[in-house]
């Protein structure tokens, strides 16, 4: 695959998953979801009309071969980590700036830098006539071409111009997925403007900040509640010239606040002269569209993305993971994650649109439950869920299965240790090329095939997780029903994707291989090989948007990018986050301790456990807060008081009868409170030193969740909040003196 040569430009060849970005909050999964462990039943979901369905070809197959170029890149990057900043341009903060880019001498990493509209172009001119967009309306699918999605976002382009929007300032976007999210994202680039996702749980003054951040000209909301956020803080905001609603009808008219048909018309009939001398003067070294990092320790950053870093990053990750262009084999992904995080703009919007494949979205609801019904119905070649989508579904199916037969139940723990056992020994051996085993093939006609079909996942080559970490269980679920999940790691910063896990190179708990034509070092490494994980590529943004300090912290002398996390690479350079730097607990008596490590392993021995939080920064020993598994509220993503239903079987197997938290937290249940107590001593027994003990514990009243502030957007936990949050609970660990815990001297009971 090559891009599209540039327009000869003005200079030389110079020109994520952010882990704090959002995401959602659960995903229920429907009733009607067909049992993992009920063999016989038949999914209600279009059969493949071929006899084999794609994902199935593929795994009889060895692994596609990848283009030459993808082989033999070799991103160019600086040897030394001395160099002074003033011999480098490979950054700046300023909206109208421009960088060098980090080209390469061969491979992915020197193809021609190209910006969006050239991209765009490209794929018109390839796949015009093939759909772009699908959406419902009502019970049936609208959908547009190629062509007329590329002419719909001219003309909002134009409509943005006629109402004032200035080059090189922003276009807010505060709403779900939707066509007119994407034409209003493309037609603020087109226009010269930057194009800027606001996260939809924003509160006013969040709203305004971003606002005011980017300068915004114009700001498209979706409906009435979020049009009233911005009613509130209009007055505020000096550069503000216009308000678009996308969806229903307008409660009120008032001066400069535009349905979407009114805001279409207003470019519909404009002449092309003026669009066309912006799209002529943009360069691919240029910001284009700024992604707000969800501001978990301080006020959020616009991280500032330029043409080449949406257009590169699109082009290698298609290549990188061998995505089919559409004249071949059409990609098929479904856009529900939230736009205004990188991970969703880069799988919906730009890689999608590199190998012209089709975009389908989600109804609003789809975190609530309908996801699964728009899975049975697009059947993805693709599909990206964040971790909580996937422990959602497992709940739902291990709860559907516990109501199966006997018989049935049997049948299905049979075939989960056998695509278990198989897929582990494919991982093993990738590469090599072995038929698979009989009870193997036998399995997967009585049971993946109908797991996959109930799913929606049947045409599905690749399912992927990211941006947030992903248990071990969950990994080993999915992979029992022989459908592993490829987890992806990268950072708003690095416009997405930086390693990826393929099916030809996995490894469970790995989050993969560096992407092709890019770098990763791992700086300054322990005895063991942690060390920070640094970035170097094209995808590597251009700094943060009027904030020097922060894009000095984020970038080293030479343009690597430090992602914050601790991480290893094993003896085949698959990576492995182990922990975040600003995480890292060092206790009174100077240890360090990554809290990571040792909560994943708590949750692991404990599976009642919903999150698990290390304690012990400047302290004298550790503690940690626990919480338990409950149901969430489908409307407001708040925890309830109901357990889950496998949390629930682990309390019934114990003998205890507690049902709601409220029975457990605080130790209330003995029998519990002795499981997890047991739970965290086989942990401690595992510990390298006494200082890496856990010596007390409690359980708090609720889970932690976004809408209670002790998670971000993606789920990962905000220490500080929490910490905060939990002061008095804290502090009660530590008003006695306590003696380490041996094996001499083990934990007292509470």
């Amino acid at each position: 695959m090559q891009l599209t040569a540039c327009e000869p430009l003005t200079m030389s060849t110079a020109g994520v998953m952010d882990p704090s970005g959002d995401v959602l909050q659960s995903c229920g999964t429907g009733d009607s979801i067909a049992s993992l462990d009920d063999p016989t039943v038949e999914p209600t979901v279009n059969e493949s009309s071929e006899e084999e369905t794609a994902c199935e070809r593929e795994e009889e197959s060895p692994a596609a071969q990848r283009s030459t170029d993808m082989q033999s890149a070799s991103a160019q990057r600086p040897a030394s980590l001395s160099l002074p900043v003033s011999e480098s341009a490979l950054w700046t903060v300023q909206r109208e700036g421009e960088v060098k880019l980090r080209m390469g001498d061969s491979g992915p990493a020197a193809v021609p830098p190209v910006t969006v509209h050239q991209a765009f172009t490209r794929t018109v001119k390839q796949f015009g006539s093939y759909m772009a967009l699908g959406w419902k309306d009502g019970e049936h699918w609208k959908k547009y071409s190629y062509t007329e999605y590329y002419q719909a976002c001219r003309t909002a382009a134009k409509s943005f111009l006629k109402l004032g929007l200035e080059r090189f300032h922003g276009v807010g976007i505060l709403g779900f997925n939707s066509p007119e999210w994407f034409i209003a994202d493309i037609g603020a680039i087109f226009a010269g403007g930057f194009a800027v996702g606001i996260y939809t749980t924003n509160s006013p003054e969040a709203c305004q900040y971003v606002a005011e951040n980017c300068q915004a000209n114009v700001l498209v909301v979706e409906n009435h509640k979020q049009l009233q956020k911005i009613l509130q803080i209009q007055d505020k905001l000096p550069h503000l010239k216009a308000i678009v609603q996308y969806k229903d009808p307008l409660k009120e008219k008032k001066p400069n606040l535009y349905t979407w048909e009114e805001f279409m018309a207003l470019g519909r009939d404009e002449p092309d002269t003026q669009l066309d001398g912006i799209i002529a003067s943009q360069k691919p070294n240029q910001c284009c569209t700024l992604i707000y990092t969800s501001g978990t320790t301080g006020q959020p950053k616009g991280v500032m993305l330029s043409h080449d870093n949406l257009t590169w990053t699109a082009f290698a990750t298609a290549g990188h993971i061998g995505l089919s262009e559409a004249d071949q084999s059409q990609e098929v992904v479904i856009s529900y994650l939230p736009l205004s995080h990188i991970a969703a703009q880069m799988i919906d919007i730009w890689i999608t649109m590199r190998v012209g494949g089709a975009t389908y979205f989600a109804q609003p609801d789809a975190l609530k439950g309908s996801l699964a019904n728009t899975l049975r119905e697009v059947r993805p070649t693709a599909f990206m869920g964040v971790p909580r989508v996937w422990e959602k579904m497992q709940e739902k199916m291990k709860a559907i299965g516990a109501k199966s037969s006997t018989v049935r139940r049997k049948v299905a723990s049979w075939a989960k240790d056998v695509g278990l056992h198989t897929n582990l020994n494919k991982m093993e051996q990738y590469g090599s090329v072995s038929r698979n085993p009989l009870n193997y093939r036998l399995a997967k006609r009585l049971v993946f095939r109908k797991v996959r079909k109930a799913l929606g996942l049947d045409r599905c080559r690749q399912c992927f997780t990211g941006a947030a970490p992903i248990t071990k269980e969950t990994l080993e679920f999915f992979l029992s029903l022989d459908i592993p999940l490829y987890e992806l790691y990268g950072m708003s910063e690095s416009s997405g994707p930086h390693t990826i896990s393929m099916p030809e190179a996995f490894r469970l708990t790995s989050c993969g291989k560096v992407m092709t034509g890019c770098q990763t070092k791992i700086f300054s490494p322990d005895e063991e090989g942690n060390g920070e994980i640094c970035f170097w590529g094209r995808h590597i943004f251009m700094g943060y948007l009027n904030m020097p300090e922060k894009t000095d912290e984020a970038l080293d002398a030479d343009g690597w990018l430090r992602s914050g996390d601790l991480g290893k690479h094993d003896e085949n350079d698959f990576l492995f986050i182990t922990g975040r730097i600003k995480e890292l607990i060092i206790t009174a008596g100077g240890e360090n301790i990554p809290p990571v490590l040792i909560e994943d392993a708590v949750k692991a021995a404990v599976p009642l456990i919903s999150n698990a939080m290390l304690i012990g920064d400047k302290r004298k020993f550790l503690s940690m807060l626990l919480t338990i598994k409950c149901q969430v509220n489908a409307d407001t993503g708040a925890p309830e008081d109901e357990l889950t239903p496998d949390a629930l079987e682990f309390c019934q197997k114990l003998g205890s009868t507690s049902t709601r938290v409220s029975e457990i937290a605080g130790g209330r249940d003995r029998l519990i409170h002795t499981a997890i107590q047991e739970g965290i001593n086989s942990v401690n027994e595992k510990a390298t030193s006494n200082a890496q003990r856990i010596q007390k514990f409690t359980v708090l009243e609720q889970d932690f969740s976004i809408p209670g502030g002790e998670l971000g957007p993606t789920m990962k936990l905000k220490r500080p909040v929490v910490t905060k949050m939990y002061k008095e609970q804290i502090e009660n660990f530590y008003r006695e003196v306590m003696t380490p815990n041996t094996p001499d001297n083990p934990l007292p009971s509470k």
